[in-house]
Parts: structure tokens; sequence; C-alpha cells
């Protein structure tokens, strides 16, 4: 009998005491979910905001959350969108979940909500990676929310027969679709983990960073956030049929073409074929994982609608990393750099080697920053200028430069900041057991995340004991450098600018345009 007392005891202990450790369950779209407590937040990984787009949602707009019944546990990350490489928790193309970490004490805290894009070229990403983990940010006052989005051919095939099946007649973009449905769960259900739905901010990198600004000119985002932070994005490029970094997206006659010769070479005849594959055996051909002005979720050309005052005019905060061309393939010869700007920018060839120089027998930053540029830099700066000249929203405008001053004779003498350096020190995710790593990176780290979660807080930067950030205009053109400390600078390689803006400018004439074809 005393046992049997003894093994009663030790059971409600134990049950009681595992309860302890998760938060009770929260009510969401589709039913019951229940997270885990950690070091003063509640965090849930894997909320699923959308139906699996498998079957016959391949391909489609996504759908409604499945329900379920019960208490789903969402304490681990699920898996990471179909693509060529392996995200931590592993790839599956049933991808549609969020993870939300919470510093609220309860539902009416009603917090500022930062919501995580992923970069990866559309082409890959996840929300599982270490860096991305939430916890540094949600602990300086915000709601953190990651989502996850369809990358590849499975977040942007355009094609004749899902034009054709789809009410608005377009195809492509299901990607920043899964975005936007992830922003419209946010609004209807974020005030039950404490969040605030009216004040929500977005945030990206790379491929995130340019979803970013796409969703800025997107009439169906409009609404569903409150201020948007792009690191090395922007989509202020022209279209053209033939892409080039910066000027990557193509209208929809043109993606469809391509889609359909896509499924022909892969010996396909109909999209009904290619639903029947695994998602794992479909080809994957790299060019056909962009977004495209499909005139509904990306109406046009983002430059002129920023011109026409028709996009989303909320606080925005921008930047790009000082080497950026470092990253992506660089021209190992002056004549191999000489020879890809003359078959890129044509008659505005020489006068940009002019604006970014090379030297006799090696390709210097100089050079590698006309990359930069074409990609970032004149995207960032002509979205800071659209903006501050058309719209009522503040402006604040970076420049991440945090880097050890190489010696001369190194390998990396004149090197800069790579593309992606920046995410670990907004995440506050740098290793303190890395030796190269001295008190201003984790200071630079420190302030870049007061800079963020400020921003989401009250619409700018400043406050809490950072250096004053000032707002960016044509009239004030202050740029904020991270650079061993965080100080105010001029905008970087401004007169190169200046080259290669006239080049995006004759691009956008009937002649540039025929040119480009």
């Amino acid at each position: 009998m005393r046992e049997k007392c003894f093994l009663l005891l030790f059971i409600l202990f134990t049950t009681v005491f595992s309860f302890a450790q998760q938060p009770a369950p929260v009510k969401v779209d589709g039913g019951l979910i229940q997270g885990s407590f950690e070091d003063g937040l509640t965090i849930y990984k894997g909320i699923p905001f959308a139906a699996p787009p498998v079957g016959d949602l391949r391909w489609k707009a996504p759908q409604a959350v499945i329900p379920w019944q019960g208490v789903k546990q969402t304490t681990k990350f699920a898996p990471g969108p179909m693509q060529g490489g392996n995200p931590p928790s592993g790839k599956s193309e049933d991808c549609l979940y969020l993870n939300v970490w919470s510093p609220a004490k309860s539902a009416k805290d009603k917090l500022p909500v930062l919501v995580w894009i992923y970069g990866g070229g559309f082409n890959a990403g996840a929300t599982s990676e270490t860096t991305y983990s939430g916890e540094k940010l949600a602990k300086k006052g915000v709601v953190l929310v990651s989502i996850a989005y369809r990358v590849g051919q499975l977040g942007f095939l355009a094609h004749p027969e899902l034009s054709a099946e789809n009410p608005n007649h377009v195809s492509g973009n299901y990607g920043l679709l899964d975005m936007i449905a992830g922003l419209k769960w946010i609004q209807k259900n974020i005030a039950a983990f404490g969040g605030d739905p009216n004040k929500v901010t977005i945030f990206g990198e790379s491929a995130g960073g340019i979803a970013v600004s796409m969703l800025c000119a997107s009439p169906l985002a409009k609404g569903l956030f409150h201020g948007a932070i792009s690191q090395s994005g922007g989509s202020f490029g022209p279209p053209r049929q033939t892409t080039f970094p910066g000027e990557n997206l193509k209208r929809l006659k043109n993606a469809e073409a391509a889609g359909e010769a896509y499924a022909k070479n892969a010996g396909y005849a109909s999209i009904a074929e290619l639903r029947k594959l695994d998602a794992d055996k479909l080809p994957a051909v790299r060019g056909l994982a962009w977004p495209i002005i499909d005139g509904w979720v990306i109406p046009d050309d983002q430059y002129k609608l920023y011109e026409a005052k028709k996009y989303n005019d909320v606080p925005i905060l921008v930047g790009y990393n000082s080497d950026e061309g470092a990253s992506f393939s660089p021209p190992k010869t002056p004549d191999e750099y000489i020879t890809g700007v003359k078959n890129r920018y044509g008659r505005f060839s020489d006068d940009l080697i002019k604006a970014y120089p090379v030297e006799t027998n090696n390709v210097p930053k100089t050079a590698r920053d006309l990359a930069r540029d074409a990609a970032f830099g004149w995207h960032t700066w002509s979205w800071a200028r659209l903006q501050a000249n058309t719209g009522k929203s503040k402006v604040f405008y970076y420049y991440f430069d945090q880097h050890p001053d190489y010696p001369e004779g190194s390998p990396r003498y004149g090197y800069g900041s790579p593309h992606g350096q920046e995410v670990a020190y907004v995440f506050e995710q740098l290793n303190a057991s890395n030796p190269q790593l001295t008190k201003s990176d984790f200071e630079i780290s420190d302030a870049m995340g007061t800079y963020w979660t400020n921003f989401a807080k009250y619409g700018h930067p400043n406050g809490n004991g950072v250096p004053q950030w000032p707002a960016f205009s044509d009239g004030n053109p202050v740029v904020l450098y991270f650079n061993q400390t965080a100080h105010t600078g001029p905008v970087p390689s401004a007169e190169s600018l200046k080259v290669l803006d006239a080049y995006f400018k004759w691009r956008r004439t009937p002649e540039g345009e025929a040119w480009a074809k």
C-alpha cells in the first residue's frame, strides 16, 4: 500500500513538474499549441500557418491551415523548404511553418513584433539556422517571429498552365504569397503571444531583404506591417529577359516561357505530370527561382511604382555591407573584369570602369564595388532617395564595414565586410569563443540589436543608449557606419553611384529596353 502511495505521489509530482516546464496552451488558427519556457521567454517552433503546399496545392497560393485535434506540441523547428542544401531541421515540401520567441508575461502586453524573412537567393534558406535564433532580440523587448516560405522552382515557377488555372491569371511568386500568408497569420494570432498586431516590422537579408522591398511595393501586403528593415536588399532594377544581379526580374510572359521550356526540357508535357513527381525528383534550374512582375503580387517595375507613390509608405531602415562584391565570384584578372563590364553595361562600360577602377595587375575593392552597388548599393540608395522624396515616413540608411584591418601583403588586404556578415551581429549570435572577434565586434552587435529593436518599438532606431542616427534625405544624405563604432558618414561611393544611376535610367528608355533583350 505504501509503495502504491509513493508511486502515485511520484507520478503526480512529475506530471505537475513537466507542465511547469511548458506554458499553457495557446489558441491559434487551427487549434491549440504548446511551446516551452526557455530563459525567461516563451518559445514556439513549428507553428503551421497554412496548409501543406503538396499534391494539387503544389504551385498554388497558400491555403488555410488544416485544423488539428488536441494540443499540438510546437517545440521543434519544422523542416525547411525543399532546396539543394540541407537545413539543420531537414527539408520537406510541407514547410509552411513559423516560430515565435516572446518575452511577454501575458497576452495583454502588446509588445512590438519583429518578423524575420531569411535569405538564400530565393533558392535556399530555413528558419532553423542557428544564426537566426531569436532569443537575444526578444530579450530586448520585442516578439520575434520567423516565417518560412517556398524557394526554388517550388516557390517561383511560372507556366502558362499554372496561370490559366489561377483566378488572377498569374503564376509564380508563391514564396512571396507564403510571406503574405504568414503576415496575415500574425495579424490574427500574435496578440495571443503578447504581440501588438498594429506594430509589426518585417526584416530580412539578401533575398529576404529583396523580399522586404517587394512587400513594401505589393498592394497585397498593405496594412500587414508598419515598418521595414532591409539588409543587403532592394529590388529597383528594371526587368529584362536575360537577367543579371540587380536586374533580376522578368515579366510574367517571359517567366511563363521559361517555365514552359523547363517542363519540356525535363520531358514532361504538362503541369499535372510535374505535380506527380516527388519534390526531390523535380529538375532544378536556378534561373526559375526569382519573383517576377506578375501584375498582381508585384504590379510593375518597382522604381516606377515608387515614383508614382504606389507603395506601402512605412518607416524603413536599409543598408548593405562594404565588400558585397567579394562574395559573388569576383573577376580574377583585370581583363576578366573589363570584359564582364563591357558585356553587361554596353555603352556605359567605359564610364563605369572609370567610376569603379581596376588596377593593372589585380582587381581591387574599387572594382569589386561595382558588383556590390549593382546588386545592393544602388538599390538601397535609390530606395532611400525615392521614399525620402515621395513618402511621409522616415528613412534610415546604414553601411556595415566591421572587419579587421588586414595588413598589407596578407591575402585579405583591402577586403571589407562580405555579404551576410552582419546577420550574426543583428541577431547577437556572435561566437564568443572566436579569437578573431574583439570587444568592438560585440559592441557593434549590441548596438545593432538595439537599433533594430528600437526601430520596431518607435518607428526610428534612436534611444536606449546608442549614438544618434539621423534620418536620411537628399538634403541630409547621412549614413550610419558600423565600423569599430557606430558613427555617421557620407553615402559610400556617392559619385560612382551617380554613374551607375545613369545606366539604370537609360535602361528604362526605349533604347535601353531594346538593347537589353
